[in-house]
């Protein structure tokens, strides 16, 4: 299990400062979260994208900006992102924030 983190900053505008126990942190911008989120739908999403590039991205409601409204604690595994564009079904554990992390270095292939 994945330690819960020491600090989460949530930045409307920008993203999500994850501070871990190991004094290393981790930075998700707001539309990297809802494009990652790990509810049915976008994962389906993702999934239908990654086999045809021609999938139908729904547009949003309103042409406002991208925003992340608020933040729950969900236990001690996970936290509930509530976006300006109505999604609010995801839970982002913090094994799940590790794996999708945008600032780990992705390996080399092997030669």
């Amino acid at each position: 299990m994945t330690e819960p983190p020491v600090h989460l900053e949530l930045r409307r505008r920008q993203g999500l400062i994850v501070r871990w126990t190991t004094t290393e942190s981790s930075y998700f911008p707001v539309a990297y979260l809802r494009r990652m989120s790990p509810s049915a739908d976008a994962r389906a999403l993702r999934e239908s994208l990654a086999t045809n590039p021609l999938t139908v991205i729904p547009t949003p409601a309103s042409s406002a900006p991208l925003e992340a409204t608020s933040a729950t604690l969900v236990g001690n595994y996970a936290v509930r992102i509530l976006f300006n564009d109505g999604h609010d079904t995801g839970l982002y554990s913090w094994k799940y924030l590790r794996e999708i992390d945008p600032g780990l270095a992705v390996p080399e292939p092997a030669k």
